[in-house]
């Protein structure tokens, strides 16, 4: 299953880009990371078989295991792509929510743009290896 992490504004080269490449190139799934403009730009089409995972700060605030079962889940049941959508500064609308498969948040605090992405690239790794049973994910 491809994961594809689509997002408002340029990275460019920044520490926060160097971790999404960190932690991206240890994913074994396939992976993609599609930039737009903060306005504007043409979203890749959504192919049939493709999850959309909206960060936003209405979304459920899921345990890592929670979301690797849930990324397995959707492996397993023959999912294409999970694509991941990451907003300009002003969010998501009540329209583009409805249009999501699932909201996710990483908490109620704001977030820089490029932090989540960064962020989002972690928790992605993270649940590869849960579902891979590597070590690297530990629960107290």
């Amino acid at each position: 299953m491809l994961l594809h992490i689509v997002a408002r504004g340029r990275i460019g080269r920044s520490a926060e880009a160097e971790l999404v490449e960190r932690y991206l190139k240890r994913i074994v799934w396939p992976t993609r990371v599609t930039e737009l403009p903060d306005t504007g730009g043409k979203m890749p089409d959504r192919g049939t078989g493709t999850r959309v995972i909206m960060l936003d700060e209405t979304g459920e605030n899921l345990p890592s295991r929670v979301l690797a079962e849930r990324l397995g889940r959707w492996r397993d049941d023959g999912v294409r792509e999970t694509r991941f959508l990451i907003g300009a500064a002003d969010g998501f609308d009540d329209a583009q929510r409805r249009d999501a498969d699932m909201l996710l948040s990483f908490g109620r605090a704001t977030w820089p743009h490029m932090m989540a992405r960064a962020m989002l690239a972690e928790q992605l790794w993270r649940a590869t290896a849960i579902l891979a049973n590597h070590p690297y994910h530990r629960e107290g």
